[in-house]
């Protein structure tokens, strides 16, 4: 099993994948050889059938599931190079509306973050419709305060995008980069070095409580926010697709059912 996944690992690698794909990948690829030498099963697609319903029947989402079908497909196709097909469709999705807050509750929870370092980093990530990871590998050189822009480099799926900055944020961003080297991070470790993302979406969660906003929200429900007051706004669907780097446009329409105004303006008949 060592050499299987030290062979996938390096293929991964090589493929250029993230560090977060390659480490899934892995821990799949390991539980399913595991699985299937455990419950005796040498039919390929017999395994693989029992495997993901292993995982279906434990509660495990139908996100979790696809992963760990790409990364038995990776498997066969790139690392054993088995030319058998594996005869298997994806887990359909369960289609929930992304959880979005108001004008109102992103001020309450900016106002109720002590840390400057951190409410500046929070209110990047609704103002410009960043992903976590997205704020702490922000750089110096990323930043044009001047014309209001902040390049995202090699973001998920390794594509690059630009995004707005917003005015009322310029001078805390100049502020906080002076004196610095562009090659920096924006938001360093009090020890040097970029923050961890856990350490963001914990003052996150803080801030929320601090907030009383009685929401499921994530760090990620601000980049929600983000594509809903765009559209709320007036924003063309294809800018906001742009901004935030999706690659489908069917990806962003989703945000259009949460800000419907044909909906909003229809009145209970109670």
């Amino acid at each position: 099993m060592d050499t299987i996944l030290d062979k996938t690992e390096r293929i991964l690698k090589l493929r250029n994948y993230s560090p977060r794909t390659r480490s899934a990948y892995t821990l799949y690829i390991k539980e399913y050889i595991g699985f299937s030498k455990e419950k005796g099963i040498k039919n390929k697609q017999k395994a693989i059938e029992e495997f993901l319903l292993d995982k279906h029947k434990r509660g495990q989402s139908p996100q979790t599931v696809n992963l760990a079908l790409n990364a038995v497909k990776f498997l066969y196709t790139q690392v054993l190079k088995n030319p058998q097909k594996i005869d298997l469709k994806f887990a359909k999705r369960s289609k929930k509306l992304p959880i979005v807050l108001s004008h109102t509750e992103i001020e309450s929870i900016i106002a109720n973050t002590d840390n400057a370092k951190y409410r500046l980093m929070i209110s990047l990530g609704y103002a410009c419709g960043l992903r976590v990871s997205e704020v702490v590998t922000l750089k110096i050189s990323d930043l044009d305060i001047d014309e209001l822009v902040v390049y995202i480099k090699e973001a998920k799926g390794k594509k690059d995008r630009v995004s707005i900055l917003p005015e009322k944020l310029k001078n805390d961003l100049r502020n906080l980069i002076a004196g610095k080297n562009v090659k920096d991070f924006v938001f360093e470790s009090n020890r040097g070095g970029k923050l961890t993302t856990t350490s963001l979406q914990k003052m996150f969660r803080k801030s929320l409580y601090k907030a009383k906003v009685n929401k499921p929200a994530t760090f990620h429900s601000l980049r929600h926010s983000f594509a809903t007051h765009l559209l709320e706004n007036g924003t063309d669907v294809r800018y906001v697709q742009a901004l935030l780097g999706h690659a489908n446009i069917r990806t962003t329409q989703i945000y259009t059912q949460v800000t419907n105004p044909k909906i909003k303006n229809i009145r209970s008949p109670l």
